[in-house]
């Protein structure tokens, strides 16, 4: 029947609604048959939108017959927002933890460096006291250096007035 039809277009003949009879000899159809047709093209296209029906189901959902609704459609610009909104929230918070971990780590080294400080400090400590040197001078015997025997003096140099 399909082949019938595009012939029928090619060779100029008007189409017929389904289930409707072509008068034989090529003849123009009824005009009844003409109002069928065209009202059944003005249903079909339609712009605006179907009545919604009072029963949302899963399947409307899903489908996407949600979607052409004219609430949605009036609110699609809050929708936008919500969206970008979200976008910044899930970007802001990954920045923040990632300052987080960068923070973590800072604090680290500076235990680390804190300790290390700490310990050198004693070390030089250590070294630095009196009886360590002295028991370094005894054990190099080559040393000119040795602890002082006497005290040391205290010498009062009266200031001159000018």
């Amino acid at each position: 029947m399909a082949d019938k039809d595009k012939e029928q277009l090619q060779a100029g003949a008007q189409p017929t609604a389904p289930g409707e009879a072509t008068p034989a000899g090529g003849e123009a159809p009824q005009p009844d048959a003409d109002e069928k047709l065209a009202e059944a093209i003005r249903e079909s296209a339609r712009e605006d939108d179907p009545k919604p029906s009072p029963t949302l189901t899963l399947r409307k959902i899903l489908g996407g017959d949600i979607l052409n609704a004219q609430l949605v459609r009036s609110q699609i610009w809050l929708v936008v927002l919500i969206v970008l909104f979200t976008i910044v929230y899930v970007a802001f918070r990954y920045q923040c933890q990632q300052d987080m971990i960068a923070i973590d780590k800072l604090e680290t080294e500076l235990k680390d460096a804190k300790y290390k400080a700490l310990s050198s400090s004693s070390a030089l400590t250590e070294r630095c006291r009196e009886s360590h040197i002295l028991e370094m001078l005894k054990n190099n015997a080559d040393s000119l250096l040795h602890p002082a025997e006497q005290p040391p003096y205290i010498i009062n140099v009266p200031e001159e007035e000018q």
